[in-house]
């Protein structure tokens, strides 16, 4: 419901979120210490409300780094678990009505926590965070992590370039070498099943540069890549569904067994869109990064930056800044251009589309339009970019 863009920035709507969870929660308005974990595994201890939202809390770290406001807009708070390789999996991106203390403590586990990323993902912006030095540390500390944890794959001679200006605290140069890796700035997510090319096959996904890679395993073990640009899906969608209980009746199905999908549809070819899913505990995520992915286009499409991304407080409520509020204005499924077929006619079209992964839900026979997030940074493409 919060990703509609009219309800998303209401102040009151959001208000009610986060009362819910408070009162869902039984936990009383007092003060705690939270602790945020950075990429190189340092600790920040803030000292908070336990009804501050994930803003305040940034700030709270924010301000304990020395990390100036320009840039606080750069970093997000991450839901993380830790494995046990002392890498971590992400659970989401801590959303702007949520109580990042309440998110982490009702999960009543230690594995869960909180960490602060970079939350952009055009490399591009990376010369304004490096500016100042605080920017410059988190930075190279994320990239560090993501080299050391395999998410940006190098070869030897990468290798020990990377440690040589290591050893030399060439910070910066060291971030300038990362960017040109493959997977410099991806968010790599954890193995899990896709129907493309074929139903049932084993798939790593990672976001970055406004696409979703794909390095699928094929049934005959062949290992292949791709790539889906986020400005040739249609529209996603999340479901979750839950196998029919084979017990007897009443007897409640175990929490593990709900399964989340992302299915998204994507321009194959000049006239064929096909509907492709990832059935992944992660799916949340992968939604919540396909849209940053969106409104970080549109706003470099109005001329805004990112730096206005960032919501400021105005008589103490909290107001989006112009250049998002540019961003959010077109209807959740209306095409920005009225040439093309309006994006909400497609629940018209999903009776001769199965949605494969998905048919089974109960939900895949009653699909509204609503139930989509439709894109407005979608391109048609023409023969010529075939």
């Amino acid at each position: 419901v919060r990703q509609d863009p009219t309800l998303g920035g209401s102040e009151t709507f959001n208000s009610f979120l986060r009362k819910a969870q408070q009162e869902t929660q039984q936990i009383p308005t007092e003060e705690v210490v939270l602790e945020v974990l950075l990429s190189n595994g340092q600790k920040v201890k803030v000292t908070i409300l336990t009804s501050d939202q994930t803003e305040d809390v940034l700030e709270a770290v924010a301000s304990k780094l020395d990390l100036p406001d320009e840039l606080v807009g750069y970093f997000s708070l991450f839901l993380v678990r830790e494995t046990k390789d002392e890498a971590f999996s992400f659970v989401r991106k801590l959303q702007e009505f949520e109580l990042p203390y309440v998110s982490v403590t009702s999960l009543h586990n230690p594995e869960f926590r909180i960490i602060l990323r970079k939350s952009y993902w055009d490399s591009s912006y990376d010369d304004d965070v490096m500016e100042h030095r605080v920017g410059l540390n988190l930075l190279y500390a994320q990239t560090v992590s993501d080299i050391e944890h395999g998410w940006i794959p190098v070869n030897k001679e990468q290798h020990r370039q990377l440690k040589s200006l290591q050893e030399k605290v060439s910070k910066k140069e060291f971030i300038r070498l990362a960017q040109t890796l493959k997977y410099y700035g991806y968010l790599k997510f954890d193995p899990c099943i896709t129907d493309f090319p074929e139903k049932g096959c084993h798939v790593v996904v990672s976001a970055g540069n406004n696409e979703l890679n794909f390095q699928v395993r094929l049934p005959n073990e062949q290992i292949k890549e791709g790539s889906f640009k986020v400005t040739r899906m249609r529209c996603w969608r999340v479901t979750s569904s839950v196998p029919m209980s084979n017990g007897p009746s009443g007897s409640s199905p175990g929490k593990s067994e709900v399964k989340l999908e992302l299915a998204f549809e994507y321009l194959m070819s000049k006239d064929r869109l096909q509907w492709v899913t990832i059935t992944s505990p992660q799916a949340i995520m992968l939604s919540i990064c396909l849209q940053s992915m969106v409104d970080e286009l549109m706003v470099k499409k109005s001329g805004g930056s990112i730096r206005k991304m960032f919501r400021r407080r105005v008589n103490g409520a909290l107001r989006r800044s112009e250049s998002q509020q540019a961003v959010k204005s077109p209807p959740l499924l209306d095409s920005p251009d009225a040439s093309r077929e309006p994006m909400a006619k497609l629940s018209s079209k999903l009776t001769s589309v199965s949605l494969r992964g998905i048919s089974h839900s109960s939900s895949a026979n009653d699909v509204g339009a609503n139930d989509f997030h439709g894109n407005y940074a979608f391109e048609g493409i023409g023969d010529e970019d075939l």
